[in-house]
């Protein structure tokens, strides 16, 4: 039987790098029924939404979705389709792998950390306030009034949630991952010294977590100190668990470590339901041009392989990718050396090389 995925295109640079994510995905042998399913800035468009209804209903009946990037307006606009996507399927565990190959474009070697991030509260809620509105000129006066006069008139607000609740099932996932998958260390990130009320919570509620793990060792760290320990030491670290922000932070910094965001990929995993995605962006200038590096996604495409039972076809798959970057040679422009070289291919001929590798 074929497994039934929801297959979602995305925007910008999405569809092409759906498609040749597809074909590798086909190569391996594994049977897939893709069931096609839009959002992003075209389906807003046509339907007056960028995620209709009928995406979530595939997601939840399918349980298993693939994703290509979405575009998120900056400042106007539409909310994320990402964490709206989050919010409405409680997928509560960002899971993004920073792992070094040979061959690719960074000066580290052997990185090999898991962000573990929460993924449905913190800043990213959605929980704003606009400038000058009545609601912001009540919330300003109320807090005014119980902490002094602490906030201009002239604010816009957003509200930082951290729940016991959304940080205990973070954490727990966290120090299941590692045990399944026989990782050694779990670090929790903060600013508990300033934040004391929210991410003074995250951590006292991670060090309990980690009382019930004691195969596991635990230690925690300071997210402004933890950025300047990872680019010195990032070998040291093996999963980080992070508040919502952070983890979205660190995660490109972790890219960064290992090459870059086409290689970066993603899982966001709920209870019964897990949706694959790159971490980067549509990139809309490069739409339609065959440019831009499609391994992100196909490694995204391992991580759900190997949700789904199919270990063997996921480490095939990405011995082929490492492969095709230790060999230098059909990647493109952002894995050479220099970004105007002539001999990096197009997102296509990135998946031809990977098909090869698998035969």
């Amino acid at each position: 039987m074929p497994y039934k995925i929801t297959l979602i295109p995305g925007d910008g640079v999405g569809p092409e790098i759906t498609a040749a994510t597809r074909r590798v995905l086909e190569a391996t042998g594994v049977k897939f029924a893709w069931e096609m399913a839009y959002a992003g800035a075209e389906v807003m468009a046509k339907e007056g939404t960028p995620l209709p209804d009928s995406v979530i209903t595939s997601i939840k009946n399918n349980k298993v979705a693939l994703k290509g990037p979405v575009t998120t307006p900056v400042g106007t606009g539409f909310r994320s389709v990402n964490v709206a996507l989050r919010k409405a399927l409680d997928l509560y565990a960002c899971v993004r792998p920073c792992k070094t190959y040979p061959g690719a474009p960074t000066p580290y070697k052997d990185v090999d950390i898991v962000i573990v991030r929460e993924n449905t509260e913190d800043l990213y809620a959605g929980v704003e306030f606009e400038k000058d509105t009545k609601e912001a000129k009540e919330l300003i006066k109320f807090i005014n009034k119980q902490k002094g006069n602490v906030i201009r008139a002239d604010s816009g607000l957003s509200i930082k949630m951290i729940t016991e609740h959304g940080t205990r099932r973070i954490v727990k996932y966290a120090f299941e991952y590692a045990r399944k998958y026989k990782r050694k260390k779990v670090t929790a990130t903060h600013k508990a010294n300033i934040m004391k009320f929210s991410d003074g919570l995250f951590l006292s509620v991670a060090r309990e977590v980690a009382k019930d793990y004691p195969d596991i060792e635990f230690q925690d760290a300071l997210i402004d100190n933890l950025c300047m320990q990872l680019v010195r030491r990032p070998q040291e670290y093996d999963i980080i668990v992070a508040p919502n922000l952070y983890g979205d932070i660190i995660s490109d910094l972790c890219a960064g470590l290992v090459g870059g965001l086409g290689l970066a990929p993603g899982a966001n995993i709920g209870e019964g339901i897990a949706l694959f995605e790159p971490t980067h962006g549509s990139a809309p200038k490069y739409t339609g041009k065959n440019r831009v590096n499609p391994m992100a996604m196909m490694l995204s495409g391992v991580l759900m392989l190997r949700h789904i039972g199919e270990v063997k076809a996921a480490n095939r798959l990405e011995k082929a990718i490492a492969s095709v970057i230790k060999e230098g040679k059909s990647v493109t422009y952002d894995m050479k050396e220099r970004r105007d070289d002539p001999t990096a291919v197009g997102t296509s001929q990135v998946a031809d090389a990977v098909i090869e590798k698998l035969k």
